[in-house]
């Protein structure tokens, strides 16, 4: 090739300018799973195996050696789903997490993050990322820093493999309990706010809507967010509440007198009951997006999703219902 692209002449440029620097020694020797992100009103229309099958020579000729697939929505459908897949990791020896996201406007973000081997999965700092405007000039980034990397990865997969995640859900329903917990009138019930889940949440960060947002825009949606919740709150919840607007450790919310957090999560309704350890029906509506909400016992680790089930694709009709059912 006797020039380069201006997309990726634009990649050199930024890589010199802004000090990037080369891959990280860990993902040029060692095994490295990849999580997808991508926005479905981005065009073309790629789904998150294409954008794999896609990038995934790109990763190799980097001189990385991704061994798994997985949509990222998937991995983070819950804090103990992403627990199941700490633990299969942990087996597997990894050490990178490499994150995909395209977004709705067909920018493509790659972060190579050290794997934590715990439940976070990922670090909030210390985070290699490339930024480009499409796939192909992503293509030809990653290409491009590969000619200048020496990579110990030597048995690499040929084509994208996408190891089923059947046993990591698995590995977190046996926590999940279908009861109300007790003494709610006697210790806070800590309300996380958008952005200030703890450490768990920094991987959820990286979703295609998520990626990028000013801290700014962050404040004024859970400012939005803490309005809605009060009406909703004081209308079905009789005891003390606290709305957490910054992630803090589950020591420090115990300190504070808060030993229940209320945790929400969102995906496809039979994923979800299936994570929860619960029997799915046969429905067509079980493919639906809804939103659950359960709560979390910090100190004995337990999770309480209620006697019903009241998910709902819209989350205020699913905080009502949760809330409802709490006096059950």
């Amino acid at each position: 090739m006797k020039y380069f692209s201006a997309t990726l002449l634009f990649f050199l440029l930024a890589i010199d300018l802004f000090g990037q620097g080369g891959l990280p020694d860990t993902f040029l020797n060692g095994k490295s799973v990849v999580m997808i992100s991508s926005a479905p009103q981005a065009r073309p229309v790629l789904s998150w195996k294409e954008l794999a099958e896609a990038i995934h020579p790109a990763l190799v000729e980097a001189g990385g050696d991704p061994v798994a697939y997985y949509e990222l929505e998937d991995v983070t459908l819950s804090e103990e789903v992403q627990t199941g897949f700490a633990e299969a990791f942990n087996k597997r020896l990894i050490k990178n997490i490499v994150i995909l996201t395209r977004k709705a406007s067909g920018e493509l973000a790659l972060n190579i993050a050290p794997y934590t081997m715990n439940k976070n999965l990922v670090p909030n700092a210390g985070v290699f990322s490339l930024q480009l405007p499409d796939l192909g000039g992503m293509v030809q980034a990653l290409e491009a820093l590969g000619k200048k990397s020496r990579s110990h990865n030597y048995l690499v997969l040929d084509v994208p493999e996408y190891p089923a995640a059947a046993g990591a859900i698995a590995g977190g329903t046996n926590r999940f309990l279908p009861r109300n917990p007790l003494n709610l009138d006697v210790f806070k019930l800590g309300v996380p706010l958008s952005g200030s889940a703890g450490e768990s949440s920094f991987l959820t960060m990286y979703r295609y809507d998520l990626l990028g947002k000013s801290a700014e825009a962050i404040a004024a949606e859970q400012e939005a967010e803490k309005r809605g919740l009060e009406g909703i709150f004081k209308t079905n919840y009789p005891y003390q509440v606290e709305f957490l607007t910054e992630a803090k450790s589950e020591a420090e919310l115990i300190r504070e007198r808060v030993q229940f957090v209320l945790m929400r999560v969102e995906g496809r309704e039979a994923d979800l009951m299936k994570s929860m350890g619960l029997p799915v029906v046969e429905e067509e509506e079980a493919s639906r997006i809804v939103v659950k909400y359960y709560i979390k016992f910090l100190v004995r680790n337990e999770l309480y999703i209620g006697p019903t089930w009241d998910a709902h694709p819209n989350w205020r009709t699913a905080l009502s219902q949760f809330l409802s059912n709490l006096q059950k």
